[in-house]
């Protein structure tokens, strides 16, 4: 009898697939004289429309192909916003509610049918057209809250007509909110202050990079398949959850490396000094398989399949880096080290509309706290994650504006005992004897956890299991693909699920954002929706930084921990690694594109390789 292959072997056959598939690419376009950049995500892409994506690895790939009006300095710290395709930083009005910038001439998007055959000049009106796609019902923009809460001047109710008649989306119409004063000028109006609009918003390239309208058009619903921007990558090739390939783009202009380290930063120095004047991007390729299991991810980097493996499975730290320093044996092949903090956060929500864990009643924030106290968070950055995180108080990651490293609360505790005690408090008992407990109304309380069928899902489910088994609380767990879980997340459909939570700015108003009721959704994944937390996150929103706003952040942070809307666990470290051929590397956590500043040494390649 001949066993059909496992769920297991079937990803290992086909991950290797890809990764054999882009090393032969990869040979001949090193042999031809082409740099070429190989690695690997570990959860598949969802599609290449800045409007429509939310995920970080689609993102990842979109921040690469189109470009916003402003990003951050590659090397410096504190992180220091400078401009790209604007010529300068904005002018900004004195009430924080205008911003006006002067687009650069002569940059060009890629070339596209779409185009005719005649090269396409970015224009301001290419950024109106952008931002008002994040509007149009059609697309169902999963970072609309971003441009909502900053409440631009007339485009929210352009939507609500658009929806009420059930008709096309009037791009034509102009609004205040964003307009092309001319050519190159593009001004944003809004009907509040928000002092770091352009932070939060104009420099995420990946949602809110220009667009050309006939582009789009032109594809029409499967824009998601074919990006076309002013970045300095194409997508030359796409095999579905399988292999991305990225061409450096020829229209792309001239730009020469030309980041601003610290001083006090000897290693981004030396980058610095290597890398200075190089025109960019210096890499031809960039290819990414599509690895989900950790074994082959690891053993093609180890192999030489890849050149640079981002985030070391947790599984191989102490391999790898064993106290948090490089192995001898990978340091004398000359592998090289990266190590920061993400600024992020790792979570499980509860869906504040489920009938079995949402709602803000007494017994129901109760069976949450419970929940949050018995989930032993030291375990998972132990066992799961390796040391390779550090436990979180509250929603804001270290890194980011309104982080209080003193900031101590419940979200921390591990607590049995006391999770036991609030689940008796309330009523939640086992009334049969059988050793589970019920609702209050004697119902049977089962939680529904959604999962992904990786190796770290799978280790964060059974510690799930082990806690929710310590205090009597059946849990059961529901398989997916990640991005089936991301839909049915964002439709309100899961119970729980974990997730994490990448900032793309230094703010954290965009780990708040995760509690705004308006942001259902989008952001707000938890459903969560309080009056006061809502007031106090619009207030913060609206100040500029300094003690008063960091004393409303907290009361909303306090807040998010009182009502537990989600358990926020831990705050992950990435270690990165790289082969001796790929120079100019330091992680910038809000900087997806990183390949836009490495080199690849094809001397040190072909030596090694031989």
């Amino acid at each position: 009898m001949v066993k059909r292959p496992g769920r297991l072997q079937r990803w290992l056959v086909a991950g290797l697939a890809a990764l054999t598939a882009a090393h032969a690419g990869a040979q001949q376009a090193s042999a031809s004289g082409q740099k070429v950049l190989r690695y690997a995500f570990p959860v598949a892409e969802t599609g290449f429309d800045p409007a429509q994506v939310s995920d970080l690895y689609s993102r990842t790939i979109t921040a690469g192909i189109f470009e916003g009006l402003l990003a951050f300095d590659f090397l410096a710290r504190p992180f220091v916003m400078k401009p790209l395709t604007a010529r300068a930083l904005p002018e900004i009005s004195a009430d924080f509610t205008s911003f006006t910038f002067r687009i650069k001439p002569g940059i060009l998007f890629a070339d596209d049918p779409a185009f005719k055959g005649a090269p396409r000049e970015l224009t301001a009106a290419d950024y109106v057209y952008a931002i008002k796609r994040h509007y149009d019902p059609r697309w169902k923009s999963p970072n609309l809250y971003l441009l909502e809460n900053a409440r631009l001047l007339g485009l929210s109710e352009l939507r609500k007509k658009a929806i009420d008649a059930k008709q096309a989306f009037p791009y034509d119409v102009e609004v205040e909110g964003v307009a092309a004063l001319d050519r190159y000028t593009l001004r944003f109006r809004l009907a509040e202050p928000s002092p770091r609009f352009h932070q939060q918003v104009l420099t995420d390239s990946s949602a809110f990079g220009a667009m050309a309208r006939e582009v789009v058009e032109f594809y029409g619903d499967k824009i998601m398949e074919h990006p076309v921007g002013t970045g300095p990558y194409r997508l030359g090739q796409w095999r579905r959850s399988s292999l991305i390939v990225l061409e450096r783009n020829p229209r792309f202009r001239e730009e020469f490396y030309d980041e601003q380290p610290s001083a006090d930063d000897p290693v981004a120095m030396a980058i610095a000094k290597q890398m200075r004047g190089k025109r960019m991007p210096m890499i031809d390729r960039v290819e990414v398989a599509i690895i989900e299991e950790v074994q082959p991810r690891w053993l093609s980097f180890l192999n030489r399949q890849s050149d640079f493996l981002e985030r070391l499975p947790n599984e191989f730290a102490n391999v790898a880096i064993p106290n948090n320093k490089l192995a001898p044996n990978l340091a004398k092949q000359g592998i090289k080290m990266d190590q920061a903090p993400l600024v992020d956060v790792t979570l499980s929500l509860f869906n504040q509309e489920h009938p079995m864990v949402g709602g803000n009643s007494p017994a129901k924030v109760a069976l949450r706290r419970a929940i949050a106290l018995a989930y032993n968070s030291d375990e998972e950055i132990r066992l799961v994650r390796r040391n390779q995180a550090v436990r979180a108080q509250g929603a804001i990651a270290p890194l980011a504006f309104g982080y209080d490293p003193q900031f101590k609360t419940e979200m921390g505790d591990f607590d049995v005992a006391r999770a036991k005690a609030l689940l008796d408090l309330y009523g939640y008992l086992d009334r049969d004897g059988d050793g589970w407990r019920e609702q209050p109304d004697g119902s049977a309380l089962l939680l529904e956890y959604a999962t992904q069928p990786d190796q770290l899902s799978r280790q964060l489910a059974e510690l799930w299991q082990k806690s929710m088994n310590a205090i009597g609380v059946r849990i059961t767990f529901k398989s997916a693909k990640w991005p089936e879980n991301l839909k049915a997340s964002h439709s309100g459909k899961l119970m729980m699920w974990g997730v994490g939570w990448l900032a793309g700015n230094p703010d954290g108003d965009t780990f708040l954002a995760l509690g705004y009721g308006p942001n259902k959704g989008q952001a707000n994944h938890s459903r969560f929706d309080l009056p006061a937390f809502n007031e106090l996150y619009i207030r913060q929103n609206k100040m500029p930084d300094g003690p008063e706003r960091l004393a409303v952040m907290q009361q909303a942070s306090k807040l998010m921990v009182a009502y537990v809307p989600y358990k926020i666990s831990s705050h992950r470290i990435a270690t990165d690694l790289m082969h001796p051929w790929v120079q100019g590397y330091k992680r910038n956590p809000f900087i997806r594109e990183f390949w836009k500043y490495l080199d690849v040494d094809l001397d040190v390649l072909h030596r090694e390789l031989k």
